[in-house]
């Protein structure tokens, strides 16, 4: 793999959040090696006043110094930490779409992505449910798929960023047989030579042979069947209120959840800090922390920057690039970054 296909593009997200506090935390860790290897796509001067919140000894003001940034400068004055702004929507959006172009042309091998906020995003013009369908429609994909990703449970999802009514609509055959397919790639392509996979059912009890509901005999049979028709371990659908518990346990290396909360729950619950979002049917690589702006407390120095970390860390996974420890460890309980 080339030295370009082994760079960690990171973006910062909204200037508003914690984004550029988690970064910098992050980055006062790396060794000078690993250093070497980033590049964020952000705003320096946000990037200096987050450095100087959380009391990090980091200049951003040279080109190398301490990583490379790509500079995307604001008019007039900063956006204010934790208040919605449309400046901050837009530059958020402009990161991600750099960052994206680097990847398709070679020169980073996979995106990080800081939180941004969805309403800034939309009050910029910049219509997206979110970082992955955004990422979609920038890299002209088909669709895309969300997996969250721990050491002890790692979860994907037929659906995301939907009404819960909607949810049910997209829980059909096709849309749950891709999904067990990319879970299935992704765990290949990490080293897991024969990944077991969980799908969960829709209905409480998988819908208690139809006395609850049909979705679960008449869509989600057939996706498992067709899965297992082409080789992959799968079983299903699982009971929603069993199966993670069962993965967590060590039953399964990856559940296939049906809706967003179905996942998200189980997750945040068992691994707050720690869940990496990776984007999987997308033609570039993409991890993510798996929290948002916490613009409560944006500007006071206190957001925990571990899961910046694990994201990091995974992205060089997926690019190839030696993962190192960190050089220091946290002291103390991690303060909650508050409601994503």
């Amino acid at each position: 793999m080339s030295a370009a296909g082994n760079i960690i593009g990171i973006t910062m997200g909204d200037p508003a959040g914690v984004g550029p506090e988690v970064i910098c935390k992050a980055v006062a860790e790396m060794s000078p090696a690993q250093r070497a290897r980033v590049r964020i796509f952000g705003n320096r001067d946000v990037l200096q006043r987050a450095a100087e919140v959380v009391g990090a000894d980091l200049d951003f003001s040279a080109p190398r110094t301490p990583v490379a940034v790509e500079h995307t400068p604001f008019d007039g004055d900063l956006p204010p930490f934790g208040r919605l702004d449309a400046r901050a929507g837009d530059a958020s959006f402009r990161y991600i779409e750099s960052a994206v172009r680097a990847a398709q042309s070679g020169e980073i091998g996979c995106i990080v992505t800081a939180p941004i906020n969805k309403q800034a995003l939309n009050a910029a013009g910049h219509h997206y449910d979110g970082h992955t369908g955004m990422l979609a429609a920038l890299t002209g994909a088909r669709s895309s798929f969300m997996l969250l990703a721990s050491e002890r449970m790692s979860v994907i999802h037929v659906s995301t960023h939907v009404a819960l009514r909607g949810a049910i609509e997209r829980a059909r055959t096709p849309r749950i047989l891709d999904t067990i397919r990319a879970g299935h790639e992704h765990f290949r392509r990490i080293g897991v030579a024969a990944p077991r996979i969980a799908v969960a059912g829709l209905n409480p009890h998988c819908g208690e042979n139809g006395l609850f509901g049909t979705e679960d005999s008449e869509q989600i049979v057939p996706a498992v069947a067709a899965a297992r028709a082409e080789g992959i371990d799968a079983v299903g659908p699982v009971p929603a209120d069993t199966v993670f518990q069962k993965a967590y346990h060590g039953a399964y290396d990856l559940v296939v959840a049906m809706y967003h909360d179905q996942g998200h729950i189980p997750m945040k619950l068992v691994a707050f800090d720690t869940t990496v979002n990776v984007s999987l049917g997308l033609p570039i690589d993409r991890t993510s922390v798996d929290h948002g702006t916490a613009f409560d407390i944006a500007g006071t120095g206190r957001a925990n920057h571990v899961n910046m970390y694990a994201a990091i860390a995974y992205a060089e996974r997926l690019a190839g690039a030696p993962c190192e420890p960190r050089q220091s460890d946290d002291d103390g309980v991690p303060i909650p970054l508050g409601h994503p």
